[in-house]
């Protein structure tokens, strides 16, 4: 069977060669739709990882309340206000933990970019990492993994009023971070240097996702610095960690921002977006990702479909172009399964041509996408898979246009002509 069916290339590809433009057409629009869907179902793959990594941190009982203080405060007063408000925040009900910050995982923005050096006079372009103020309290509040080294001590933690030339002698970073850092090798107790001088790695965390949760910085995003300091900027505002008992976080929101009312009225709290959990910061930093991945796929399922009806067109068109020819075949004793199989063996022969270029297409959009976003080079089988779907496609549109073929009596098509 499969012998008859090779058999028939060669009538193929002469029939092919009289219906040059017809034949083109499909070919092309293969090739597009192979070049789009390959580099599309990337696009979706890297979004869907990009999306879906863990922060490191307690995300369910993990909540943010954004403080902006009033215009009348100085930096003694903001730092003496910190203290007060985190007292308070540890004593509510249900709290375990909570410290004040800059910055919060998957915020958006407002991390601070640092150089890190591992020499003072380091020539070389320096490795990039993301700083989150804290303070002991960091690493439980947070729920991070320390995996090496210690927490850091209270008197470690330095207050920076705007103009500050003071440097926190002690660091904990990340283990991605260290890993760049010093080339697998071991990082703990080693000194790098900040654009405030030399600090010592004290600890190294598992994992801590940055603030900036879009594509931008994405290959820094776990390389995370947490730096002992309290920013006492009037501007800036404080960022509140707060991490509930688990079960208590609805409850906890509310109790907090009370709390921190009845501490002070000095502050402004947006009613609106004023508290944020991580699992709504997860939701809104990664909603463009999401919507891109959406729209490639609504993309991809167009492209797909316009392929396979103009597939299902094309082949009924030449059916009814090719009536005498399978009249004739018929009369000389092809089967109904030969008139079928030519017609299928003939869509693969386009659709392979069309994967062949389409290949070509494809590799050369993927490394255009390169030098536009930080995307990686397409994985060798993403191609094999469209391909694959190409040919099923291909292989399904022309099934009834074929089987229609197949039933033609060759009396009746001899007749109509």
């Amino acid at each position: 069977m499969a012998k008859r069916a090779w058999r028939q290339i060669r009538p193929i590809l002469r029939a092919l060669t009289r219906h040059r433009t017809a034949a083109l057409l499909i070919v092309l629009q293969v090739a597009l739709t192979l070049a789009v869907v390959s580099n599309a179902m990337f696009v979706v793959g890297t979004r869907l990882v990009h999306l879906s990594r863990p922060t490191g941190t307690d995300e369910k009982n993990l909540f943010v309340v954004v403080n902006q203080w009033a215009p009348d405060l100085d930096a003694d007063a903001i730092g003496a206000r910190m203290r007060g408000d985190v007292a308070t925040l540890r004593r509510v009900p249900g709290v375990a933990d909570a410290f004040a910050s800059e910055a919060y995982p998957l915020e958006g923005g407002y991390g601070v970019l640092a150089e890190v050096k591992r020499e003072a006079g380091q020539t070389t372009k320096p490795r990039l990492g993301i700083m989150y103020f804290g303070d002991e309290h960091a690493i439980d509040t947070l729920g991070v993994h320390l995996v090496e080294g210690r927490n850091f001590r209270p008197e470690e933690v330095i207050d920076l009023p705007p103009g500050s030339d003071a440097a926190a002698s002690v660091v904990i970073i990340t283990r991605s971070l260290a890993h760049k850092l010093f080339d697998g090798e071991a990082a703990l107790g080693r000194t790098v240097w900040l654009s405030d001088g030399p600090a010592r790695i004290v600890g190294i965390l598992e994992t801590l996702q940055g603030p900036y949760a879009g594509s931008t910085t994405r290959s820094i995003d776990e390389d995370t610095i947490l730096y002992p300091a309290r920013s006492m900027s009037p501007t800036m505002g404080t960022v509140y960690l707060v991490r509930s008992q688990p079960g208590a976080l609805t409850s906890v929101r509310k109790a907090a921002v009370d709390a921190l009312w009845a501490e002070s009225r000095k502050r402004i709290i947006d009613p609106e977006s004023g508290v944020v959990t991580l699992v709504q910061a997860r939701e809104h930093g990664y909603a463009t990702d999401r919507s891109v991945a959406l729209m490639m796929c609504l993309v991809s399922v167009l492209l797909l479909l316009a392929t396979g009806a103009g597939i299902i067109g094309l082949s009924s068109f030449w059916v009814g172009q090719r009536r005498r020819h399978i009249g004739v075949r018929r009369a000389l004793g092809a089967t109904a399964s030969d008139v079928s199989t030519y017609f299928q063996l003939e869509n693969f022969l386009l659709v392979g041509a069309g994967v062949v270029g389409g290949s070509v297409l494809a590799y050369a959009a993927n490394i255009s996408l390169l030098h536009l976003y930080e995307l990686a080079i397409m994985p060798w089988y993403i191609l094999p898979l469209a391909a694959s779907a190409l040919w099923v496609l291909g292989q399904a549109a022309v099934f009834a246009p074929a089987r229609r073929a197949a039933r033609i009596a060759p009396v009746a098509a001899i007749r109509n002509l």
